[in-house]
């Protein structure tokens, strides 16, 4: 079978490595098109529909990333990122950001607000420092969370009428 491509599927790691050092979103003019292969079976049980954008743990971003679909980040950033999916941080990673999406998880360090409108996992060695809203909460040993915690549906941390 021969793979789709998925226009929506973009890959910021290749771009991050033609720049020096950082990359901020507004020195992106151009992205990729990620091949998807229907062949095997994902994290998505084989649907090739599904867009995520991956941050490497080489490379940084500055600005804001809003991503209709999931992001993983292995390396640092600092702004604002949003996910109609879910939001992983990985245990290389080191964000500075607010983050707001479906799920998020952390396994690194986040200094930010942070708002799940379905779970939050602070997982490993995983810190937050900043107020959290989400719908469920877990937090395993080892993990950390300062900040106030606010369960259920409302107005997000650090915004006010």
């Amino acid at each position: 079978m021969e793979p789709l491509l998925n226009p929506a599927a973009v890959t910021i790691r290749s771009l991050a490595r033609h720049a020096q050092g950082s990359i901020a979103m507004d020195q992106i003019v151009e992205m990729e098109e990620a091949t998807v292969s229907t062949r095997g079976r994902g994290r998505h049980n084989g649907t090739s529909g599904v867009n995520t954008v991956v941050l490497g743990p080489r490379d940084s971003l500055s600005g804001n990333l809003i991503v209709e679909g999931d992001v993983r980040i292995e390396g640092s950033v600092e702004g604002e990122v949003r996910a109609s999916g879910d939001i992983e941080i990985e245990a290389s990673a080191n964000a500075r950001a607010r983050l707001e999406a479906r799920n998020v998880g952390v396994r690194g360090n986040v200094t930010g607000h942070i708002v799940a409108s379905g779970r939050l996992n602070v997982g490993g060695s995983g810190s937050v420092t900043g107020d959290v809203r989400a719908s469920r909460l877990r937090v395993d040993d080892g993990a950390t969370i300062n900040g106030n915690v606010t369960m259920g549906a409302g107005e997000a941390p650090g915004e006010s009428s």
